[in-house]
């Protein structure tokens, strides 16, 4: 009977006639060869009776497949293979049916090349004594299992593992699971065909029939691996290299376990991982506690690679990542980089409970992890372990304000968006899927408290044990511990596109709401106005003392609503910039908001104080209110004391410098000092050196008064950083470049610098042995304002820059005013280049939005366009749509207040003699 594909109208899902229940991998590296290969022993349930078995594989020399089924008492060999190289997969006839309900073991070796393009099982290199010295890793998400090993590559098609690594003697082996036995590698492992790991000893020596000395066993060993609970393709994971480790242990608050930890790196690098082994050793039990489920597997190990596509990887037992995601040195590295660490370190072991012991059913529900561990691993968990750092209110100013700003896009996409094929898959791993998706997860802990929230989340993870899910479990387990009806309340905000502005009209007696789509460009149409949302409105009012309270149980859901208040007293719509959703004010209350907020003791949260400034600028980027009304609300919190509203209007200021770059000189001058006057005393008052047992809040506003000024051109911070770069080119000292600052004084250094220092930072970058080292120096280099540098620049991208970091001097390049255009055409010229070198991993769309996403012209919006006309941007559409966008919106912002901005600086340098 032929195949019976319940999957026919999905052209990216397998047919649903078999499902595997149990992988036996043997995978022999050989890291002078580069090459590896494989053999696989899988088991079968036979869902319909079949002829063919379809699975997935993107690799070569795929030897004859052979089947041994149950029913059939016998072994089939297949009469053919049908490879299906645009969908990933290869069909295997045989010339039996086998029956429904009966189990089949399918038997396959393979063959591979280890190659550096980061996915699937590839090579990453370190210095070892001077030479260059190879270790191999897998990176699987979210379709990659199939460029390592034939199988079933869906996240619902769960198995179990067994992994044996046959490797050098003198290398180690990692993979999910602990080791259960380790030997030499020996004639009798390959005398019985009948067992796993015989059979694939005989398969992998029949690829090197023309290599006798690849056949010997001296100097091979053999690794086993313990059976792995079932788990999705995308989170298997093995490596093999030389590599140190450091270790330590937790005990599980539930069961009393104590579980070894350890983290791998090369020993080049091995003593600056200590920070993220420590962290996981401390959050693994707040996880435990939180969700009153254990962590299930017996060690969790962390390898930190030097060539990574992403941040990191969540695989089970097995973490993997990039150095400047792990790897942290308090002598060498900025409070920045120790949180980013912290956060990603923490996000990833979220993971192993959002992602692995339950796992999305598809890739359109990919936010149920990404959210989640986002939400869970940078903002709950670090509120825990470093309350000082104040996670919640960064979160406004990283993720929620990033979400915003994508989701304000016509271009935007649902968090729960339809993923045909591999091309699509890739695309949704962005600020959507996590930062917007966390956006309402927090949005929705605060509407029902937290304490609630977290334990829905505990029903759903226990109810969904090994198992897989979708949105719906979700809201169920979080209705069950509310008794709200959750999944009504939630469904716009994840099957829609966009979110709502919330339009406030004051009357006598209270305000009256309407809330409509917001769009970036403000060209709202009438059909794309029709959605709903269930909006937690957090009003916050005073009393006639002064003193407020938050209201959280009001929703608007319909289009408009009146409350009942009194308007003569300060009241805010989205008391602690909880929810997702922008507010818009008349220009008198604005004025009376910031009133408000520049007031000692304002009734207005930190938190609050963020969200006015962000929705003063993107309302006004919209049209919706004008700019000179954000930039008086600006002018009004000059004597504000908070890190993180100081960091919300640099990011507002920086994005308004960023659009009017191509204004006349004399308006860009006048903002330019609008800034350093608004920065400059906070730079008088801290200076630039911090001292021992200073308040992190301290340390992160003086790089933000000390970057804000550099970037606006202030002379004096420019003259200080100058020479503090200087003293270190002359005398090797660094001790006058603070770690925090160490980044804007490279930049500087080039910036207002010539060949001799753009030269310096080169030297630095090409020596650098921790990760801040190595970024601060490399994004420095795209900063320089000499065309004959810039071009140079350019040209280092593809000799001297890994690929992983090829992101960073893109990111500089991109915001230099000198370097834009020239960067832009540049990258045009090397598209087919850039295109090739990324092919098959998610960073291709990222680099056209670096190269592009700051140009400011209707005209450049066009040239854009007709330049990917004949291209094939299957792979990156949805991020070229963005950033086209993004260029509309651009343009209009200018074009629609360019006379209001130049009128309110001319105005204000009058006023303050600027």
């Amino acid at each position: 009977m032929a195949n019976v594909d319940k999957n026919n109208g999905d052209a990216s899902r397998l047919p649903e006639s078999v499902k595997p229940t149990h992988y036996d991998l043997t995978i022999k590296t050989d890291l002078e060869k580069l090459v590896f290969t494989g053999y696989a022993v899988i088991t079968l349930n036979i869902l319909e009776d079949t002829s063919v078995i379809t699975f997935n594989y993107k690799g070569a020399k795929l030897q004859r497949c052979l089947l041994r089924s149950d029913a059939l008492k016998k072994e089939l060999t297949e009469v053919s293979q049908v490879a299906d190289a645009a969908r990933e997969r290869i069909a295997v006839h045989f010339g039996h049916t086998l029956p429904k309900g009966s189990t089949a073991k399918l038997r396959v070796g393979w063959e591979g090349i280890l190659t550096d393009n980061l996915m699937g099982y590839y090579v990453s290199s370190a210095q070892h004594e001077g030479k260059k010295r190879f270790y191999t890793l897998t990176h699987f998400e979210p379709t990659a299992a199939r460029r390592a090993f034939p199988c079933w590559d869906e996240p619902l098609l769960k198995a179990t593992y067994s992994i044996s690594l046959i490797s050098r003697e003198d290398t180690v082996n990692l993979s999910n699971m602990p080791a259960i036995e380790e030997h030499p590698l020996t004639e009798s492992d390959g005398a019985d065909p009948e067992t796993s790991l015989g059979a694939s000893i005989k398969t992998l020596a029949s690829f090197s029939a023309n290599e006798p000395h690849v056949n010997e066993h001296t100097g091979w060993k053999v690794t086993k691996f313990q059976k792995s609970p079932p788990i999705s393709t995308y989170i298997v994971a093995f490596a093999n290299g030389h590599f140190s480790h450091l270790e330590t242990s937790y005990t599980s608050p539930l069961s009393g376990k104590t579980r070894p930890l350890r983290i791998y790196t090369t020993p080049d690098i091995i003593s600056q991982a200590q920070f993220a082994l420590d962290l996981k050793a401390q959050v693994l039990p707040i996880y435990e506690k939180l969700f009153e489920v254990e962590y299930p597997l017996p060690k969790l190990d962390t390898l930190v690679a030097h060539d990574f596509a992403i941040g990191a990887m969540e695989n089970w037992g097995l973490i993997t990542g990039r150095t400047s995601a792990f790897l942290y040195d308090d002598r060498k590295a900025s409070l920045a980089a120790k949180k980013s660490v912290a956060g990603i370190l923490s996000h990833e072991v979220a993971h192993m409970w959002f992602g692995n012991i339950v796992t999305m059913a598809w890739w359109d529900n990919v936010w149920l992890k990404e959210g989640f561990a986002t939400i869970m691993g940078e903002v709950i968990i670090m509120n825990r372990v470093f309350p000082e750092w104040k996670s919640n209110s960064s979160f406004i100013a990283g993720h929620l304000q990033r979400a915003l700003t994508l989701d304000a896009q016509r271009s935007s996409h649902p968090i729960e968006v339809d993923c045909p094929d591999e091309k699509h898959i890739n695309q949704i791993f962005d600020a959507l899927s996590y930062s917007k998706a966390a956006s309402m997860l927090r949005m929705l802990a605060t509407f029902v408290g937290e304490d609630k929230f977290l334990k829905g989340v505990s029903i759903y993870l226990r109810k969904r044990l090994y198992g897989s899910s979708v949105t719906h479990d979700l809201w169920d387990g979080i209705a069950e511990a509310t008794g709200l009806d959750i999944p009504t309340i939630m469904e716009n905000w994840v099957l829609k596109i966009g979110f709502p502005v919330v339009t406030v009209t004051e009357k006598e007696d209270g305000i009256h709401l309407r809330q409509d789509r917001f769009l970036s460009s403000g060209d709202v149409k009438e059909d794309e106005n029709q959605i709903l949302w269930h909006i937690p409105l957090g009003l916050l009012t005073t009393d006639s003392n002064g003193a407020s309270s938050v209201d959280r149980s009001l929703i608007l859901n319909k289009r408009e609503a009146t409350i009942p208040l009194d308007p003569s007293r300060p009241f805010k719509l989205n008391a602690g910039t909880a929810s997702v959703f922008r507010v818009a004010y008349s220009p008198e209350r604005l004025v009376k908001l910031g009133d408000e907020a520049a007031r000692e003791n304002s009734a207005f949260s930190t938190e609050d104080r963020m969200g006015l400034v962000s929705d003063a600028f993107e309302l006004a980027k919209s049209g919706v209110s004008k700019t000179s009304g954000a930039l008086g609300l600006i002018d009004k919190l000059r004597s504000e004391k908070e890190q993180l509203v100081w960091s919300s209007i640099s990011d507002s200021l920086s994005s308004l410098r960023t659009t009017w770059w191509e204004q006349p000189k004399d308006v860009r001058d006048k903002l330019n000092v609008f800034v350093q006057t608004i920065f400059g005393p906070l730079v008088d008052r801290l200076g630039y050196d911090h001292p021992q047992g200073e308040p992190s809040y301290i340390r992160e506003l003086r790089d933000c008064a000390v970057s804000s000024t550099a970037a606006a051109g202030h002379p004096g911070v420019i003259k200080e950083l100058q020479a503090r770069f200087r003293h270190f080119q002359d005398t090797g000292d660094d001790s006058r470049i603070p770690i925090d600052l160490q980044g804007i004084i490279y930049c500087t250094a080039v910036q207002h610098g010539g060949r001799e220092e753009y030269e310096a930072v080169k030297r630095i970058f090409k020596k650098a042995i921790t990760p801040s080292v190595k970024i601060a120096s490399l994004r420095a280099l795209g900063f320089s304002q000499d065309p004959a540098i810039i071009d140079d620049a350019l040209a280092f991208i593809l000799t001297d820059v890994q690929t992983q970091d090829i992101m960073y001097i893109f990111t500089s390049l991109g915001t230099n005013n000198k370097a834009r255009r020239p960067f832009a055409k540049y990258f045009q010229d090397k598209f087919d280049e850039f295109s090739k070198l990324f092919e098959g991993n998610f960073n291709l769309a990222k680099l056209v939005t670096a190269a592009f996403q700051h140009l400011t012209t209707k005209e450049d919006a066009t040239q854009l366009t007709e330049f990917f006309k004949e291209k094939d941007v299957s792979k990156f559409n949805l991020a070229l749509a963005q950033v086209l966008d993004k260029i509309h919106s651009s343009a209009k912002w200018v074009e629609r207040d360019a006379k209001d901005v130049a009128d309110w600086l001319e105005a204000w340098s009058k006023e303050n003699n600027a």
